[in-house]
């Protein structure tokens, strides 16, 4: 075996060891993520299970990132897990939340107040299609030495957290790997496949379809220049993307 073929292999083996078992950390959920999930329950909203969230922080752990991306926020579930961590663990350099609602940004501005993390975490409310267009937009214009102001993203996480619709997670996913860093990290979880059969008209159920088949036309697409890992865990599949 060549040495380009064992480096290969061990970087196609990564994401299953960064992903894959526990980590020795807490196992409870930290209390303000408890609270924040009881107001999930009371306001039937859907989250991540907790044991595919305590998964991805043990992952995220290990690789310490200095720029985290997530998108998704929701009402702060989730980042409040990861806040309780780089509280603990150490703090990234920048960590950007986009949530397309501002009464949703409102609570998850609340959620980094009482972290005290206003310093290094941003709130970004829109559309993540539309913040990756710009960034791109941006670096383009900085390489040709136009001034363009500031990009609403960066091109360089090393963790990006995709939660969204599974309408739309392919089309999010998709707009986000290219502001993976060399060696950062894409994590989402694997939607559920269609049931039944669609009747004529119900476009909602058209659209979880056209969805899903976006979903396998990335997957099949992006393996050429990225490794895939599908780690089963309880109550999910969390899904991962690191560059060839």
């Amino acid at each position: 075996m060549s040495d380009n073929e064992e480096v290969s292999i061990n970087r196609s083996d990564l994401l299953a060891h960064l992903f894959g078992k526990p980590a020795d950390l807490p196992r409870d959920e930290p209390e303000i993520a408890a609270n924040i999930n009881e107001q999930l329950q009371h306001m039937g909203l859907n989250t991540w299970p907790i044991s595919v969230i305590r998964r991805v922080r043990d992952g995220i752990y290990r690789i310490s990132p200095s720029n985290v991306l997530e998108v998704g926020g929701g009402i702060g579930h989730r980042s409040a897990w990861l806040l309780d961590l780089f509280e603990s663990q150490g703090k990234p350099h920048r960590y950007d939340i986009v949530e397309q609602g501002n009464k949703f940004a409102v609570i998850i501005k609340r959620l980094i107040d009482r972290y005290d993390a206003t310093n290094w975490t941003n709130i970004k409310v829109g559309e993540l299609p539309t913040f990756a267009a710009e960034t791109m937009a941006w670096k383009a214009a900085t390489i040709t030495g136009l001034d363009s102001g500031d990009a609403p993203l960066i091109t360089n996480y090393d963790i990006i957290i995709i939660d969204e619709q599974p309408e739309t997670l392919a089309r999010a996913i998709e707009s986000s790997l290219p502001l993976l860093s060399p060696d950062g990290v894409l994590v989402t979880t694997e939607p559920m496949v269609p049931s039944g059969d669609v009747k004529e008209g119900d476009d909602e159920k058209m659209a979880l379809v056209d969805g899903f088949n976006d979903w396998i036309n990335l997957i099949k697409s992006s393996h050429q220049n990225y490794y895939i890992a599908f780690i089963p865990v309880f109550e999910g599949t969390i899904v991962t993307f690191i560059k060839k």
